[in-house]
């Protein structure tokens, strides 16, 4: 999980390597967002660094990204196929499927992987005309998920949602193998409603968790809001140290308590 402050050109992410039940707020590391060098923290940033900084600067608009190898995302990412928009479940969020971008040559992972992941991803983008704030994630091939929004809370609800997505689609192919994506007039009328110039869903002050429908009970509302939206115009280093962690830990237990909640 990352965050970005790109007022003070900052990104602040995870360490590398180290359990998610250890962490403090002053674990999490600093990084210039233009050179990529840790401006505070002592311990490595995460491994993928250079692949949230590439996106980062390929899409301004982003706030935060997070990266799982959630089961059933990482199956699709695997046969290195798109996840087909089959209903208004994934309309809702993301319009249209959920790309997969190409696998790396032998040249892109010598040169830099992680570096070069991020750029796959832009190209994709950028090859097929999506709008990533349309479309809120990737899988990538034989890796996993990539997600994102405009603050790490959102890109945190981005990767609960692709994985059940996923896990809906693959449910789908089992009961149909040959089953057709949803008509379009249906994904445009389920993403517009939310997302469009006229969207009525809602009550006018949308939020990263404002979503999951009617079935929803209090032990799911509690979790998030273990969550703090990010302010990070406003929100000093170490202040968003701490905001980021929560976010980190509800990451962590999200899946779970989703199996149980959802739909």
């Amino acid at each position: 999980v990352s965050g970005v402050d790109r007022s003070r050109g900052l990104m602040v992410i995870k360490p590398s390597g180290v359990d998610y039940e250890d962490l403090r707020p002053e674990d999490m590391v600093a990084v210039d967002l233009e050179s990529g060098r840790v401006v505070e923290g002592s311990l490595n940033p995460s491994s993928d660094t250079r692949t949230h900084l590439e996106l980062y600067r390929a899409f301004p608009a982003l706030g935060g990204v997070v990266h799982t190898h959630s089961p059933a995302a990482v199956a699709w990412a695997q046969a290195g196929g798109d996840i087909p928009c089959y209903g208004t479940t994934h309309a809702d969020y993301f319009y249209g499927p959920v790309p997969c971008a190409r696998q790396l040559t032998q040249a892109e992972i010598d040169e830099d992987y992680e570096k070069n992941t991020g750029a796959v991803i832009a190209e994709t983008f950028r090859a097929r005309g999506l709008d990533p704030a349309q479309v809120p994630g990737v899988i990538c091939s034989s890796h996993g998920p990539f997600t994102w929004g405009t603050d790490a809370a959102q890109a945190v609800y981005h990767a609960v949602v692709l994985e059940e997505v996923a896990k809906m689609a693959i449910l789908t192919r089992e009961v149909d193998p040959s089953a057709a994506p949803a008509p379009r007039r249906v994904q445009d009328k389920h993403f517009l409603r939310k997302h469009g110039p006229n969207a009525y869903y809602g009550q006018g002050i949308p939020s990263a968790f404002q979503l999951l429908g009617d079935n929803l009970d209090d032990t799911f509302i509690i979790q998030l809001n273990l969550v703090i939206l990010f302010d990070l115009q406003n929100t000093g280093t170490n202040q968003l140290n701490r905001i980021l962690l929560d976010g980190i830990l509800f990451f962590h237990s999200s899946f779970q308590i989703c199996k149980k909640l959802l739909f």
